[in-house]
């Protein structure tokens, strides 16, 4: 059955981060679709997935990811899309807050290591 999906109607919500939220819209095995809003100075910290590769689309804001050592500018309505095994991490250095889809596959569930 088809279902329009909103922050509003999604899987779950969750917080992450330094005060960042997520929305789960799609969960399987094979793929994960999130939004996510990181609030004004904000980051993840460094990581990788040793299978997953991840595709970001910025919807609001400009997005700073620093991706094996190199530093990258997104800006709204574009993307970016990282390796599997890339460590990488993505920062809003904006006065605004930065929103993106973030599509994982397969998913990242117990597939992450931290390195900072």
């Amino acid at each position: 059955m088809s279902e329009i999906l909103s922050k509003d109607n999604c899987l779950s919500h969750y917080k992450w981060g330094d005060n960042c939220d997520g929305w789960n819209f799609v969960s399987k095995p094979e793929a994960v679709i999130k939004q996510e809003l990181m609030p004004a100075k904000t980051a993840e910290k460094l990581h990788f997935h040793t299978y997953a590769e991840q595709f970001f689309f910025i919807l609001k804001g400009q997005a700073t990811f620093l991706v094996e050592g190199e530093t990258f500018t997104v800006d709204t309505s574009k993307g970016l899309q990282i390796k599997a095994g890339d460590k990488h991490k993505i920062m809003n250095n904006g006065v605004g807050d930065l929103e993106f889809i973030l599509f994982s596959y397969p998913s990242t569930q117990n597939d992450r290591t931290d390195c900072e």
